[in-house]
């Protein structure tokens, strides 16, 4: 599919039942984007650093369907609903009725569908966006990309009769919550059961258990947008996101790809074929295709 905003790589005879996808990777900034950021060095800390590098070599060593985002997070945030947005930040027209609510709670935070403020950084722009822009950013990368995202994972549950969303993200890494413990180097979500097969995630556990790398269950990351709109188990669509720590795959400076990038990206290649088998084990269990909501 060719649209300036991601890259979606599928085959036409796809060999897995999983689609990777990488919303928080894009580092493709406009003049006009950097030009009106406060300070441009806040764009990599809005960044997932590298993701997509590291899902496209997870992609080439499975086999398996990608879908990468080129628009960076700053632009918009693929995996925020697209009315999560701070108005205050919005000039122009604005919704008639504006109220605290759960469709507003990230952008409350500083972190809705436009980014506006991060942690230690302030305030990320200067001056407000219009509706006409943020509309245009809805309609040229938000919409598009979910359009491809759905229509994908559809595909691959028609030709397997089960498909797995992986949404691959990278965090920050954790703090030890007690003495002796170790810090997760992975986060699994479901949206607590809602997005996805139990089975499946219980395979992904097992998968880190064995390879000795600290794992956590939805604890800090549940999942976001992206899991709650496309993960749909009772239609044999499931989709779980990996949160990833940068300083598995990432030099010191947690800027660059470094040299454990690939053993990182062979342990996700493995975990792709071993869930790949089990989604294709469900898709012939009765788990027949149903029409699209």
């Amino acid at each position: 599919m060719v649209n300036p905003s991601f890259e979606l790589l599928l085959d036409a005879d796809p060999q897995l039942p999983v689609l990777i996808a990488a919303p928080h990777g894009g580092r493709e900034y406009s003049e006009d984007v950097l030009g009106s950021l406060r300070d441009r060095d806040a764009t990599m800390r809005l960044e997932d650093r590298h993701v997509d590098t590291l899902a496209r070599e997870v992609a080439r060593l499975s086999d398996s369907a990608l879908l990468v985002a080129n628009a960076p997070r700053a632009v918009v945030d693929l995996n925020r609903a697209p009315d999560d947005v701070d108005w205050s930040m919005v000039t122009g027209k604005k919704p008639r009725k504006q109220r605290h609510s759960l469709a507003n709670r990230r952008a409350r935070s500083g972190l809705g569908l436009v980014p506006r403020r991060l942690p230690g950084s302030g305030e990320l722009w200067k001056a407000p966006i219009s509706r006409g822009e943020l509309d245009r950013r809805l309609e040229t990368v938000h919409r598009p990309y979910h359009q491809a995202l759905g229509s994908t994972l559809e595909t691959l549950r028609d030709h397997w009769g089960a498909a797995l969303l992986i949404d691959l993200h990278s965090m920050p890494p954790l703090r030890r919550r007690f003495p002796g413990e170790s810090a997760p180097e992975y986060v699994i979500g479901d949206r607590f059961g809602a997005s996805c097969d139990a089975g499946i995630v219980a395979t992904t556990l097992r998968h880190f258990g064995e390879a000795a790398r600290p794992v956590s269950h939805n604890r800090p990351y549940s999942g976001g947008y992206v899991l709650d709109r496309h993960g749909a188990p009772r239609r044999g669509i499931h989709a779980i996101q990996i949160e990833v720590c940068r300083s598995s795959y990432l030099d010191s400076r947690l800027e660059l790809p470094c040299a454990r990038l690939p053993a990182v990206a062979r342990l996700l290649a493995e975990l792709v074929r071993k869930l790949s088998a089990q989604v294709a084990e469900l898709g012939q269990g009765g788990q027949l295709p149903q029409a699209a909501e």
